[in-house]
């Protein structure tokens, strides 16, 4: 090799090492901080760490919300970009169309993060990960899961994929069941996969469990027999509450239609809602028994006076008000089992105005209910009531004012706990709240005692009786109100009842809203409910029976029969 071919060969190397040395020292002394962040940006990440929610839970701490960790799939289009022939694998995984994914990433190219997949399968996850894909990478996440499904679906609510309340108890408390997410440094590989902490930024704090008022039991005998109702009378819809006397904590709240929480596309907002707490109607006769605890009040009616009823109809401001019959003089225990519209009219125009009207609103009539329920509706109550006689009559036997079902059942614990009325509630308190005195302990049990003929051979809820325990309760039928009026062949049958009479342990209400299967009456449509229902509580919650039959099986001669005690009450 010639002498100048020699010198130019060793020129070029000088210069390229020159070059390596100069670009060197250039990236590692004079611009160094800046090659550390690029290379720190492309392996170290901030990222989440996900908080778990709080369980919700019963009574007893059996579950209705739980989170279990899951895998969501996000990639990175700036590094996906540079692999587009790997797309249509990716697609085919996931079941999606190439072409639409390939324009979604392209349209985000300038991105570092893009959610593929929310929630994925480990299995979906797994085959995911196993193409080795540039940019694409699992987080860990948490998914909301309800065991009860469709069962507590309207109480409890629900959580989006976010993890934040929507409905229910799961928005009511979504600050105390949310907790709040935590933060770490991570070196990821080129595949975008964390595998290897750097740094804790910020402890996860997870979210406080919850424990509902309600009993799992109970919401679930309730659930499958107000389904049932429903079912049979072909209703359009229907709720049960089922309250705790001495505490006011809701024990089963229930509605038709339902939806299954785990099943997204079965929320629509007819099914979604608690029909229990937003939704208000007409009482009809289940306001006689909060009637005639006013009229006993005010001192100017006993329980043993007597009202003529007679011809079966009574005019009032020139609007006829009529019985189903002539039922002639009836006491005023008597005008509830007999459930008379002209008794109860009679009886609220001879005494005071403000004297019917202060004990509605004492019994939470046109109010909240204190439980904190999200959307809780008040009802209406209106006060020009007060200077109208017939519009005073209508609301004795409940037209011209409006209650949920919740509402109705709390004032009906009033006649249940001696005349002390409780803030409703949807969480369970070991203490018992004291409450406020609306109505005499005498009033309360007077109007109690009525009411059980309402359950009696002769009553219109007969069908509301349960075997060995003595009930206390009222019909309502009401023809429901539509656009333009009320329905002449759509009615609300409903049902508001409490178990044992003597000394309630729970307060029941049942509506069925527009039972189109030949019977309406709510004696023949809410009053079974509450019966199969209760029946079903007084074991479940271990209640004693305080109405054993007297009467005593004796054997002869093989063969069982019934016979009467004899006095002293042997037989």
């Amino acid at each position: 090799m010639t002498p100048w071919r020699r010198l130019s060969v060793l020129f070029v190397f000088l210069m390229v090492v020159l070059v390596l040395v100069g670009r060197a020292l250039d990236m590692q002394v004079l611009h160094s901080e800046f090659f550390e962040k690029q290379g720190d940006a492309r392996q170290l990440r901030v990222v989440s760490i996900p908080a778990h929610r709080g369980q919700i839970v019963d009574r007893h701490g059996e579950p209705f919300a739980v989170s279990t960790p899951v895998s969501s799939i996000w990639l990175n289009p700036k590094e996906l970009i540079v692999v587009l022939d790997r797309i249509p694998q990716l697609a085919k995984v996931l079941r999606l169309d190439a072409a639409s994914l390939q324009k979604k990433i392209l349209d985000n190219q300038k991105r570092e993060f893009m959610y593929l997949k929310r929630h994925a399968s480990p299995e979906l996850a797994q085959r995911v990960m196993d193409l080795s894909i540039p940019g694409v990478a699992l987080q860990n996440e948490y998914r909301r899961y309800y065991p009860t499904g469709e069962v507590a679906a309207h109480v409890v609510g629900f959580a989006d994929i976010d993890d934040n309340g929507q409905e229910g108890m799961e928005l009511a408390f979504n600050t105390w069941l949310k907790g709040e997410q935590g933060k770490k440094r991570v070196i990821r590989d080129r595949l975008g996969r964390a595998f290897d902490d750097i740094e804790l930024i910020r402890s996860v704090e997870p979210g406080k469990p919850l424990m509902l008022s309600l009993d799992k039991r109970l919401q679930y005998l309730t659930y499958r027999t107000l389904k049932a109702a429903v079912l049979k009378h072909n209703a359009v819809a229907g709720s049960a509450v089922v309250l705790d006397v001495k505490s006011g904590e809701v024990l089963a709240m229930v509605n038709q239609p339902s939806f299954n929480v785990n099943d997204r596309s079965q929320m629509k907002p007819e099914a979604t809602r608690n029909r229990s707490v937003t939704d208000v109607f007409e009482p009809g006769s289940t306001m006689k028994p909060l009637t005639i605890a006013a009229a006993l009040e005010s001192g100017r009616w006993k329980p043993y006076y007597k009202v003529e009823t007679a011809p079966g109809y009574i005019k009032v401001q020139g609007n006829m008000i009529r019985d189903h019959r002539n039922y002639g003089d009836l006491d005023v225990g008597g005008v509830i089992e007999k459930s008379s519209n002209v008794g109860i009219s009679k009886i609220v125009l001879a005494m005071d105005a403000e004297d019917q009207w202060n004990m509605y609103q004492k019994l939470g009539l046109g109010a909240d209910t204190g439980s904190g329920f999200p959307g809780e509706a008040t009802g209406r109550l209106s006060i020009s009531a007060l200077h109208n006689d017939f519009a005073r009559a209508s609301l004795a036997f409940g037209y011209g004012l409006s209650v949920t079902p919740l509402q109705l059942a709390r004032a009906y614990t009033a006649l249940a706990a001696n005349g002390m009325l409780k803030p409703s509630s949807f969480l369970h308190n070991e203490e018992i709240v004291a409450g406020e005195r609306v109505m005499s302990a005498k009033t309360a049990k007077a109007v109690r005692k009525m009411m059980q003929k309402v359950v009696s051979d002769k009553g219109t809820g007969k069908l509301a009786r349960v075997a060995n325990y003595s009930v206390a309760g009222k019909t309502g039928t009401v023809h429901k109100f539509v656009a333009g009026g009320y329905a002449e062949e759509r009615y609300l049958s409903i049902f508001a009842g409490m178990i044992p009479a003597d000394s309630p342990e729970l307060v029941m209400v049942v509506m069925i809203d527009e039972p189109r299967n030949g019977k309406h009456f709510g004696g023949d449509v809410a009053a079974p409910v509450f019966s199969k229902v209760m029946a079903g509580a007084m074991r479940l919650l271990d209640i004693a029976p305080d109405k054993i039959s007297d009467k005593r099986l004796v054997v002869k001669k093989g063969v069982a029969k019934q016979k009467k005690p004899t006095e002293g009450g042997r037989a």
